[in-house]
């Protein structure tokens, strides 16, 4: 897999990570809807300032609107309202645990609908996370029940949105982020004002460094790196996320490890580690086809000329002719093709 892209999933995953168990104490000043807001508007704040300095062009917006409004809805909206009111109902832990269904769903739709190649090794690896999801899911309490299912269907929302995002290469990670985080975190916040009232100026606050670290960072760094492993595998690494979590509410908020949290844990790291492993080589072919990501010109596949000879990562509309050849890929923007 793409070291670069494993890098960022990674970083991803520490900065939501960390963001989870601050959410579930922040959840106890605030609604739901609020919460959610704040969270989705500081994401917005994060990429503020490269959106301006290199807003999307109108083309670019164009193509890409039915994939943004899809992120924007189920992946800004909807997802961070469950997440919000699942919190309230369960231990951050717990919680923070359970955000490994994200990695199922993700893989489940990626692979039916997106055709993401997944393969024995990730679909064994998703296995164990189910095992692991149902584990901790399980309580006596109603209450935290209804916990766990409000935060699995976070888990859905994020898992459709990761699809999505992954192959909306019209538009620069940060760009969606920026809508995402405004247009969703805007209409939560306006409902939660009107449903509480105003939240505490300090609570806010820092509902909104939450965000800019634990969302817009994490998201734009996700979904760059998303772009070159692939929903499903990209969602693989990010699937560190809640064992952070969990270690920092057990440590920093001193949360009890409980058995069956361990258990869990044990059993979703196997599940991630078993399927790291997961590229594959064979003959295929690549219609023509014209997008805008960032890219390099050593990799086969972009093969463009540029007038001064510019070298390094850079991003620009361009062109792909139509071709055939093998050599080992993930499921990265370049290769969504079908698999016999």
């Amino acid at each position: 897999m793409s070291r670069r892209g494993v890098f960022r999933c990674s970083l991803a995953a520490v900065l939501f990570g960390l963001s989870a168990p601050a959410a579930s104490r922040l959840a106890d000043d605030l609604g739901a809807f609020g919460l959610a807001g704040l969270l989705y508007l500081g994401a917005a704040a994060a990429t503020l300032v490269p959106t301006v300095r290199h807003p999307p062009h109108r083309r670019s917006l164009r193509a890409g609107a039915r994939q943004l409004t899809v992120a924007v809805v189920v992946g800004g909206a909807v997802g961070p309202l469950l997440l919000a009111a699942g919190l309230q109902r369960t231990t951050a832990a717990t919680a923070s645990l359970l955000l490994n269904l994200e990695l199922v769903f993700t893989i489940l739709i990626a692979g039916l609908f997106f055709k993401e190649h997944i393969g024995r090794r990730v679909a064994n690896g998703t296995v164990l996370v189910v095992i692991a999801g149902v584990l901790l899911g399980w309580s006596g309490a109603p209450a935290a029940r209804w916990g766990a299912l409000l935060v699995a269907g976070a888990c859905l929302c994020w898992a459709v949105d990761n699809s999505v995002t992954a192959a909306l290469d019209e538009l620069a990670p940060a760009h969606i982020t920026f809508v995402k985080g405004l247009v969703a975190g805007g209409a939560d916040l306006g409902i939660g004002l009107a449903i509480d009232g105003v939240p505490p100026l300090g609570v806010s606050m820092w509902a909104l460094a939450v965000g800019v670290v634990g969302y817009g960072m994490s998201i734009t760094l996700w979904v760059a790196g998303a772009r070159d492993l692939g929903a499903a595998r990209g969602q693989l690494v990010f699937a560190t996320a809640p064992f952070i979590g969990a270690i920092v509410a057990w440590i920093a908020l001193g949360e009890q490890a409980t058995s069956r949290e361990l258990a869990a844990a044990v059993l979703a790291a196997g599940g991630v580690l078993f399927v790291m492993r997961s590229g594959h080589e064979h003959a295929h072919s690549h219609d023509a086809v014209e997008h805008d990501h960032e890219h390099v010109h050593d990799d086969d596949h972009h093969l463009h000329e540029h007038e001064a000879g510019f070298q390094g990562r850079h991003q620009h509309p361009h062109v792909h002719a139509a071709v055939g050849h093998a050599h080992p890929h993930v499921p990265d923007l370049h290769h969504r093709h079908s698999h016999g």
